[in-house]
């Protein structure tokens, strides 16, 4: 038998096994995550490195193959909701819109949603005019220094707790954040690095600042009252991760950069 089918072979046998061996989602995390055998899934695109929508509409990314793995276990019809931004997605959740959604773990969201273990971590950073004094992190929190933010962003949400001197000036979402600080020539921008480079690459008259001001682990959440759910997930993102199959899913959106969340016990 030719080495390539015999590889084939092994692949499948493994992939089989491991389905075999995953543990299955208990009655009452089911009945939380997918009331009525509907799973109501929030997509967040104002972070490209987690979700993409190509330009046939179809939605791609490590939460959206995370999602459908997920309904799979359930047996649940899988919906997807798409945001502009993480705002929005929480803000979502007082009307009862969504029963899962991928979001930056945050204390002041932990008033609202119960999260799982962190899945992916990525970081905080800054853009600023190419010619600009500002050289590093510690640089920006000084008076004068303007930061546009996406609102409601996991990263606007932090800096409204650790900058002294600098003020964000927010805009609906990180995409428009960009376009503000360009527009209104402001001192900064803040936002994921990985959007951050890119835009930094196609625009030379900016420039990203080296190192990053926060980590943001970003995670599975529930609306807060969903134990059983939140339990599960914290199961279930800890097998995705040992499997590879968040290494293997960023890696196929091209975000391959992007770092896997070290493994955590599960309680």
């Amino acid at each position: 038998m030719p080495t390539f089918i015999l590889s084939a072979a092994l692949v499948l046998f493994c992939c089989h096994a491991a389905m075999a061996a995953a543990q299955e989602p208990p009655p009452a995390a089911a009945r939380e995550l997918a009331p009525g055998g509907r799973l109501r899934v929030a997509i967040n695109l104002g972070n490209p490195v987690l979700a993409q929508r190509a330009a046939s509409g179809e939605l791609g990314g490590v939460s959206v193959a995370l999602a459908r793995e997920l309904g799979r276990r359930l047996n649940a019809q899988v919906e997807f909701i798409p945001y502009p931004g993480a705002g929005q997605v929480v803000a979502a959740l007082g009307e009862n819109a969504w029963d899962l959604a991928f979001l930056a773990i945050d204390p002041l969201r932990a008033d609202v949603a119960a999260f799982s273990h962190p899945y992916v971590v990525i970081e905080g950073a800054y853009l600023v005019p190419a010619g600009s004094p500002l050289r590093a992190v510690a640089d920006v929190d000084r008076a004068g220094v303007r930061v546009a933010v996406g609102k409601g962003s996991a990263y606007d949400l932090f800096l409204a707790r650790e900058l002294k001197l600098a003020r964000r000036v927010q805009a609906p979402t990180s995409a428009e954040a960009l376009e503000l600080f360009l527009r209104d020539r402001l001192e900064a921008a803040a936002g994921v690095r990985q959007p951050l480079a890119a835009f930094a690459a196609a625009h030379p008259e900016v420039r990203l600042l080296p190192g990053a001001f926060m980590s943001i682990r970003q995670a599975m959440a529930v609306p807060k009252g969903r134990a059983a759910a939140a339990g599960y997930l914290d199961v279930f993102i800890e097998e995705m991760k040992a499997s590879g199959f968040v290494g293997k899913a960023l890696a196929a959106t091209g975000q391959a950069d992007a770092e896997v969340a070290p493994a955590m016990p599960v309680r």
